[in-house]
């Protein structure tokens, strides 16, 4: 009986967090919606940059790796969800709330440290997943990519890349002082991940040295899983390599989050 009753009241609790991290993701997506720089940036970004590349990977004999240039802009536009719905939207968002005490007053409440974060995140998480959905329904029709080939790839490589690039933006957050400065400290992770993650160059067009320096970056498993996933080549080592290096980032991430990240205003 007294098992019964712990495991009722263990799904309670899971049941009351559920619905406290869902309200505040409710009230998290108001106040995006008034945001219409970061809404602006948040969509459109990562649909038309992909574009912009799109000369570039024409060019390159990707055929001979196994990639077709649709697959590529793919790929390409699921980075940039992960770069700029989720990563730099969040970085922008953690700073607003601790500078205007919204952080510190929802502690004073019912709502744990992680119910809050992840409040704050769903919106842009929700919005960086709603786009890839859309995205690959969007390039299977225009651009002849067809079905994902190793769909069972996908999954690991979209979850981890939504959580390294939320736990990501509230490390960046941490160490950003004001709203206007987000953009300058959330510029590093982006150059460094849309050069070398595979999302602006494929990895496949990178050297060989190169490219195993860059597969450790924190977004390169799971580009790279998301992109194996459509081709379907994918060797069981280098899927178990990624998997280990997209865990190993999404651990580390976390555990910076719990150490560094600021409740306190840092005015």
């Amino acid at each position: 009986m007294s098992g019964a009753v712990r495991t009722s009241a263990g799904r309670q609790l899971r049941t009351s967090a559920g619905r406290r991290s869902g309200a505040l993701g409710r009230a998290e997506l108001a106040l995006l919606g008034r945001n219409r720089g970061a809404v602006v940036t948040a969509l459109l970004v990562p649909l038309a940059l992909p574009f912009t590349v799109r000369g570039a990977y024409t060019r390159l004999d990707l055929k001979a790796h196994g990639v077709s240039a649709g697959i590529a802009m793919l790929t390409a536009a699921i980075g940039f969800s992960f770069l700029f719905a989720v990563y730099t939207a969040l970085v922008g968002a953690f700073v607003a709330r601790r500078e205007e005490r919204v952080l510190k007053r929802l502690r004073t409440g019912e709502l744990s440290d992680a119910e809050i974060l992840t409040g704050t995140a769903l919106p842009a998480v929700g919005l960086g997943l709603a786009q890839v959905l859309v995205l690959s329904v969007g390039c299977a029709l225009l651009l002849h990519t067809g079905p994902p080939k190793a769909p069972w790839l996908i999954l690991p490589g979209l979850l981890s890349g939504l959580v390294v690039s939320a736990a990501l933006a509230a490390v960046t957050a941490s160490f950003t002082r004001t709203t206007e400065s987000a953009q300058v400290t959330a510029l590093p992770l982006l150059l460094v991940s849309m050069l070398g993650s595979g999302i602006t160059v494929p990895a496949a067009a990178l050297p060989d040295r190169i490219a195993s320096l860059c597969a450790l970056l924190p977004l390169s498993p799971a580009i790279r899983l998301v992109e194996a996933g459509w081709t379907g080549r994918s060797s069981g080592p280098g899927t178990l390599a990624a998997l280990a290096t997209a865990l190993a980032w999404a651990v580390v991430a976390v555990f910076a989050v719990r150490r560094w990240f600021r409740w306190e205003p840092r005015r």
